[in-house]
């Protein structure tokens, strides 16, 4: 992750866990991370089915300055790239991937580890159901954990690598 990511953490330990209301919250709680996250940030996003993961991906994608209608959670596709905003955005999601393998063969330590060279070009890279790939991601990678705690309400923490099931 970019140099700036210890602050990020700090900032983001004092504000987390927090819950959000609406999809509508979850997004915004995204788009204030987004503002503030550098090219090279890795963000892997945990927890169950509906729980928010793509609506937070959204909200990163507006604050990089990509319109969040323009992102769709890439479950057949992996990965989808946005390049309209101030860095590109890489999303993935590991949801149908069986082994790290996978994630491998599909070039995904060029997106979070770039060479001089880079293609992809060093962008922020957000992975759902990142436990799926956990043993890839580098050791700056913020970590967020989001669970239900009521229909329309999600809580987002903070989560550790060593909460974090191998893979």
């Amino acid at each position: 992750m970019s140099s700036s990511s210890p602050s990020i953490r700090r900032r983001l330990q004092s504000l987390l866990p927090v819950t959000t209301q609406s999809q509508e919250e979850t997004q915004s709680l995204g788009a204030a991370l987004g503002e503030r996250l550098e090219p090279g940030a890795v963000v892997a996003l945990y927890g169950d089915l509906g729980t928010g993961k793509t609506h937070f991906v959204k909200g990163i994608a507006e604050g990089l300055g990509v319109p969040a209608s323009a992102v769709r959670s890439p479950t057949f596709t992996i990965v989808h790239t946005y390049e309209q905003g101030r860095c590109p955005l890489h999303h993935f999601d590991a949801y149908r991937v069986q082994t790290p393998d996978e994630f491998v063969e599909l070039g995904f330590e060029e997106y979070v580890s770039p060479g001089p060279s880079a293609s992809p070009p060093p962008g922020i890279t957000c992975i759902e159901w990142a436990d799926r790939v956990e043993s890839l991601l580098p050791p700056s990678t913020l970590r967020l954990e989001l669970s239900h705690v009521a229909p329309r309400t999600r809580r987002v923490a903070l989560r550790s690598a060593a909460d974090a099931p191998s893979s």
